[in-house]
């Protein structure tokens, strides 16, 4: 029996103070200025018990904990739910076309 797909993407808008973060920086290098910042993840729970988990401080990713603002549905709600193997190929798959777009974009 198949399992039921459950799993989720999710992109979390960051504020613009991620780009003082060396690393971050470092990641992004065509990044276009004026263009969001942005987490992109997965995750077995709905996105905004996640985001909330994150900011709690909960398995958090650090960037998100610091300088998340607010999760971005519209770049991912048409996706969800699905397959935990489709939701690795989208994450990545999300991630490349908004970096591709000028985005600074972090991803775990």
């Amino acid at each position: 029996m198949p399992r039921r797909k459950h799993h989720h993407v999710y992109v979390v808008e960051l504020c613009k103070d991620v780009l003082l973060e060396p690393r971050f920086r470092k990641n992004n290098p065509n990044y276009i200025d004026g263009k969001p910042c942005v987490y992109v993840g997965m995750t077995g729970l709905d996105p905004d018990v996640r985001f909330d988990k994150h900011k709690a401080g909960i398995q958090s990713n650090s960037y998100v904990l610091h300088y998340g603002l607010r999760l971005l549905p519209d770049l991912y709600e048409g996706f969800n739910p699905m397959s935990y193997k489709d939701a690795v190929d989208k994450e990545i798959e999300i991630g490349i076309d908004l970096r591709s777009a000028g985005f600074g974009v972090w991803q775990a």
